[in-house]
């Protein structure tokens, strides 16, 4: 288990203490490649998602790219952990079809909230108010993070290969295998665990790109539609939203209800930002290092106010460029499970995402279902974080089983985190041990249940 000491920048002689953290630079860039290609589709969706909100596509590409390039960047080299981050998924959708839909703001009005939030997450990070937050989390929820987030990603491969689908009756079943993108999905899960049995040196690596030669192999050898992509390509420029979040600013205070109902709806909207991006980032950042063994024996994680700092700078820069919030991804497990132990795999990432502006036609060819089956196997690797929960206590074992269950069924890692906050502070307070649990876990309760209301209300 690494230390706070194997953990920080050593700015001398081996900057990300590689050897000290026991992994050398073919590993980690190794690693910083893994995480890229697993997570390398948000180039192309978060346009497609944001353009719903009549965002100019190409300039939300480009903007994906330098965000979680710069996002990346800072987390490396500020907190030496391997992690990635770029425009979240769910984050994004929120802004398209809750803040510039449901709540009716322009995308202009929704960066300028976007660009809020970020200031409030740089302000509670320094003020040290983020991690006391993160602190005041209970050690069992943290280990149940890292098993939910375990099946969320083994939920987001399945239902993204294809393997499972929505059903009217039985709300979800087994997908259509005669489709050739789940097909090549399902071969690639048998070379993943091929090369995972057999302890093979970069093996999700290889998966990506064997996977993706196959697939390369059905499309254009037998004319399969295994979901490569053709003509990709990221032309244009910034201009369309780089700098419009300053437009959005007189909308979000004037509308046609009042100052109040507008006030209000500002309110409702940056707490739902603030929440989801806080804990989707405590989530994943907690159940990737503890994955990676950077934990103290209390829970506790070094830097970590660093590596939320980057994240919430990320924020305010991805607003200015012209995308939806930037948050740590939970892909960055793939990039841990490869081996990954340093900044240098997060630098490594973030520079892919720069090259990826130059090299989006190529990126076309790594297929979803290439990349889906190692975030399979990254979940059986997450999943083992519930073995330390005590699950003869039920105090304990519910809000850790509502924070595991939640986490898929709600398609959400904060969601999770709310359940399993929500529910271990009533558990306390029927059962009497109410000074048991931090005031600041009251208050996070508290503040989901907000959150929750105002999500509901109609405006």
């Amino acid at each position: 288990m690494a230390d706070s000491t194997s953990s920080a920048i050593h700015p001398k002689g081996d900057f990300f203490n590689l050897k000290k953290n026991g992994t050398d630079v073919r590993t980690e860039i190794l690693a910083g490649l893994t995480t890229f290609f697993t997570m390398a589709y948000i180039i192309f969706v978060n346009p497609a998602i944001l353009g719903d909100a009549k965002m100019d596509k190409g300039a939300v590409m480009l903007a994906t790219c330098i965000a979680a390039g710069i996002g990346t960047l800072f987390s490396g080299l500020f907190s030496n952990y391997p992690l990635a981050q770029a425009p979240g998924m769910g984050l994004n959708a929120f802004f398209a079809y809750t803040i510039c839909g449901t709540y009716g703001y322009s995308w202009q009005a929704g960066l300028a909230a976007v660009f809020i939030s970020g200031v409030i997450f740089i302000l509670i990070t320094a003020g040290g108010i983020r991690e006391k937050i993160v602190d005041a989390i209970p050690l069992p929820i943290k280990r149940a993070i890292s098993g939910g987030i375990g099946l969320f990603i083994a939920i987001v491969s399945l239902k993204g290969a294809g393997i499972v689908a929505p059903s009217e009756s039985t709300i979800i079943t087994l997908g259509n295998f005669t489709a050739p993108s789940t097909a090549l999905a399902i071969i690639g899960i048998f070379i993943t665990v091929l090369l995972v049995v057999y302890k093979v040196k970069g093996g999700l690596f290889i998966s990506i790109i064997a996977t993706s030669v196959v697939g390369a192999v059905m499309q254009f050898g037998f004319g399969a539609n295994v979901g490569i992509a053709k003509g990709l390509s990221t032309s244009g420029s910034l201009a369309p939203t780089f700098g419009q979040f300053l437009n959005g600013f007189p909308e979000l205070l004037h509308t046609s209800e009042g100052v109040g109902v507008a006030l209000f709806s500002l309110i409702a909207v940056l707490i739902s930002l603030t929440m989801v991006d806080m804990f989707d980032t405590v989530g994943t950042l907690y159940g990737t290092a503890g994955k990676a063994g950077y934990l103290t024996p209390e829970g506790k994680l070094p830097n970590a106010t660093r590596a939320m700092m980057a994240d919430a700078t990320a924020t305010v820069i991805g607003s200015i460029l012209g995308t939806s919030t930037v948050t740590t991804y939970v892909e960055s497990s793939a990039g841990i499970s490869e081996g990954g132990k340093t900044g240098l795999t997060s630098v490594t990432t973030s520079i892919c995402f720069i090259l990826a502006i130059f090299l989006a036609p190529f990126l076309g060819f790594i297929p979803g279902s290439a990349t889906y089956p190692v975030l399979l196997i990254v979940g059986v690797m997450m999943i083992g974080g519930v073995r330390d929960v005590n699950w003869d206590d039920m105090e304990t074992a519910i809000p850790c089983f509502l924070t595991i269950a939640m986490m898929p069924f709600a398609y959400s890692i904060s969601e999770g985190i709310a359940f399993g906050c929500i529910s271990y502070c009533f558990i306390k307070l029927v059962r009497g041990k109410a000074k048991e649990v931090s005031p600041i876990m009251y208050i996070i309760a508290l503040l989901f249940i907000v959150r929750y209301i105002l999500e509901y209300v109609h405006f």
